[in-house]
């Protein structure tokens, strides 16, 4: 069993007390007298671009990358990465085009631009929505990978991490947008400093101490299944990363949908004018290419270590109970070598990850249960410090419950050597291209009309439903020449999740510009918003650094194809 000595406790205590003082010392510095419910939600013009960019990586970076992906590497090599790459230019796709029009309208959360957009009903529909998928899928998975992590590391109980991590995200959270967004800055900087070490010591490991670039040498060469980006349909991972849809298809949908319409990330960006918003997206891209060094790496080193016998990490590392192997356990397995000291840092690096992910999930639970659902269903007059004493009771609340679901479904949804950041991804896609359509289309096509986002948002749903369970009703092996189908670990043929969603997003775009089109001939007339050509215009320094990493993509993509 993995323990923390002393000096790795010490480690850990410095990171806790200067995040605990930098945050208190950020909220007495920055409190507004008037209680404003915009900037305790949004931090309303407070962030700086750097500050926007940290957090919005602090924010996406958390069990599920260091655990979950992690653990995806350790199964599938590389090509897990593309969730990473490919978010980097969906970030500059989502500073150019959705974030002038969030800020040109005064949008502040999502449901408020769907009731903008199309009506009450169907941002009420989507606030629900929303809430459900951040506890149970978002919220939940992040306490119990992250304790599941802290416990592989520490000896400690995983009842007493999750209780722990659920405290500390709430001490935190407490102090609203501006507290979450300029601890989240020093969250990031333990979190690149630890991921690197541990990077750094798996490879050394591998070159047996003769320096990293010679272990990554030896791991590309020496684990080079592992080392595609592109999958081909033979391949057994190809149901989790079918092939160009990677490129092409499914996986733009759930990158455009997560950064571009999604409270828990666009909050960030808010409350800012458009070039800092701008310049803090572009800097989070950057930080995007930097993590599969700090995530998908290590885990393909201990997928080494394990095959060629390297004295270490075994097989055994990785057994659950019921001598399972569990790939959330590979990240685990490699801190475990730390030395002393680097392991506190590790393990503080962890903790901030997870902490800052929780954070930023729970306030933007409160923001969308507080504006878009007490405000607008119970309690219409409410003063600005209402507001905000709802919004730490929505904290709090949020948290309880997904310390209880962590503790009763936890393990059986994400344990027993399930890909953990495989299920976050798929469950999140049952949502996903409803959501993505009825945005794209809110944008972009003035005659999109409410009960055609309806159509999307609840019959966007069920189709994914439908499309998940259909192998249990009908024999796809027809489908398999064709790309859309491929035989599960049962020899059942099912659709991977990632062409699921393109599908689900087809529908969904088809139905809503019949329904519009048959709609509008009745004279119904839309609301639409305030877009101006003149808003998508970037500036000399963005466009150069957007260029500097599609040529990055492309490097990539070539070297690994």
């Amino acid at each position: 069993m993995n323990t923390l000595h002393k000096y790795d406790y010490i480690v850990f205590l410095v990171y806790f007390l200067i995040v605990s003082c930098y945050g208190f010392w950020i909220y007495y510095k920055k409190k507004s007298a008037s209680a404003d419910s915009k900037d305790y939600f949004l931090a309303e013009g407070s962030l700086t671009w750097w500050a926007i960019g940290a957090s919005l990586i602090a924010s996406n970076i958390s069990a599920e990358q260091m655990i979950g992906m992690s653990g995806s590497g350790f199964k599938l090599g590389l090509a897990i990465s593309a969730y990473e790459w490919m978010a980097a230019a969906t970030l500059i796709i989502v500073a150019v085009f959705f974030m002038p029009v969030y800020l040109k309208n005064k949008i502040f959360t999502m449901p408020q631009f769907l009731s903008q957009r199309y009506n009450e009903k169907v941002a009420m529909i989507m606030a629900v929505f929303w809430l459900a998928l951040y506890i149970v899928v978002n919220l939940m998975s992040i306490l119990y990978l992250g304790a599941l992590a802290i416990s592989g590391i520490s000896g400690l109980n995983i009842t007493a991490c999750i209780l722990g991590l659920a405290v500390f995200a709430i001490i935190i959270t407490l102090g609203g947008m501006k507290v979450i967004g300029y601890t989240d800055v020093i969250q990031v900087f333990f979190l690149v400093l630890g991921g690197l070490v541990a990077t750094y010591i798996a490879l050394n490991l591998i070159s047996g101490q003769q320096g990293i670039a010679k272990g990554f040498a030896i791991l590309t060469d020496g684990a080079s299944e592992h080392f595609h980006l592109i999958f081909k349909k033979d391949d057994p991972n190809y149901m989790d990363l079918p092939g160009l849809s990677v490129l092409i298809g499914g996986m733009w949908i759930a990158n455009l949908s997560y950064w571009g319409c999604n409270q828990y990330i666009t909050q960030r960006a808010l409350g800012a004018s458009l070039p800092v918003a701008r310049s803090g997206l572009l800097f989070a891209a950057f930080l995007k290419m930097l993590m599969p060094v700090i995530v998908v790496i290590p885990g393909i080193a201990v997928y080494y270590i394990i095959k060629e016998k390297i004295p270490g990490i075994s097989a055994d590392n990785l057994m659950t109970a019921s001598g399972i192997q569990d790939p959330n356990k590979a990240y685990p397995a490699l801190l475990g070598l730390l030395p002393v000291g680097l392991k506190g840092l590790s393990f503080a690096a962890l903790t901030a990850a997870i902490v800052a992910s929780l954070a930023g999930k729970a306030n933007s639970i409160a923001t969308i249960f507080t504006l878009d659902i007490y405000k607008k269903a119970f309690n219409t007059q409410a003063s600005e410090g209402t507001l905000v004493n709802v919004g730490k009771v929505t904290v709090v609340v949020s948290m309880l419950m997904a310390v209880l679901l962590s503790l009763i479904v936890g393990d059986a949804l994400m344990g027993e050597g399930k890909q953990g950041f495989q299920y976050i991804q798929e469950y999140t896609g049952f949502v996903s291209p409803g959501i993505f359509a009825m945005f794209i289309l809110g944008f972009f096509w003035k005659k999109t009309t409410s009960n055609a986002a309806l159509f999307a948002t609840v019959g966007g749903f069920i189709v994914s439903v439908i499309l998940k369970f259909l192998p249990g009703w009908v024999d796809l092996a027809p489908l398999h020449d064709y790309g859309w189908a491929v035989a599960n670990s049962s020899g059942i043929f099912e659709i991977p999740f990632m062409d699921r969603m393109l599908i689900v997003f087809a529908v969904c775009v088809i139905g809503m510009y019949f329904i519009s089109i048959y709609e509008n001939k009745k004279g119904i007339v839309p609301q639409g918003l305030e877009v101006d050509p003149k808003m998508f215009r970037v500036s000399t320094s963005f466009a150069v650094g957007s260029l500097i990493i599609i040529a990055m993509l492309v490097a990539l993509y070539s070297a690994f194809w």
